[in-house]
């Protein structure tokens, strides 16, 4: 029996680790790695870039490419580790259309360490001035697994690959 591909996706505010730990995650389960923030259009990028956060009309292309690019990693059996902001439920409502084979890790971390961590942060579109759009933006999930950031990054890829069974 084939064993069916599994998409994980990392969400959480900018900042929150997205990237990094689902590199580590992708490389220590040798899975593909993907970053939602390449789906979004050069006009979304450019918004951010200037530190205007996006409205729900900028968001539903990028929402609805991710979409197919899960179902098509599904299609083909990859396993994947998605980095996705997913900031709101009716957003991770979309993105997971099959709760046994798509898999939320919610990394959670503190405002002021978050802020810290964007301040430090060189080469990268999503400016701090965004910070709070984004919390106020997120809608905690509830029922999934939830990572505090404040972590090394090799204890939060051990402790997801852990709560999956990965």
């Amino acid at each position: 029996m084939i064993k069916q591909s599994m998409i994980i996706i990392l969400m959480g505010v900018s900042g929150s680790g997205k990237t990094t730990i689902g590199k580590l995650l992708a490389e220590s389960l040798q899975w593909e790695f993907s970053d939602a923030d390449a789906f979004h259009s050069p006009e979304n990028v450019e918004k951010m870039r200037r530190g205007i956060p996006l409205s729900e009309a900028d968001r539903i292309p990028w929402l609805q490419d991710l979409q197919t690019a899960i179902k098509h990693w599904l299609q083909e059996n990859k396993n994947v580790v998605l980095a996705c902001s997913a900031l709101k439920d009716s957003y991770r409502q979309f993105l997971v259309f099959d709760s046994e084979r798509i898999k939320l890790v919610y990394l959670k971390g503190s405002y002021e360490l978050i802020q810290m961590r964007l301040q430090e942060r060189s080469n990268h579109y999503m400016s701090e001035k965004l910070l709070n759009s984004q919390f106020y933006t997120l809608e905690e999930p509830f029922n999934t697994i939830s990572m505090d950031v404040a972590q090394p990054p090799q204890v939060i890829v051990q402790n997801i690959k852990t709560a999956l069974g990965v």
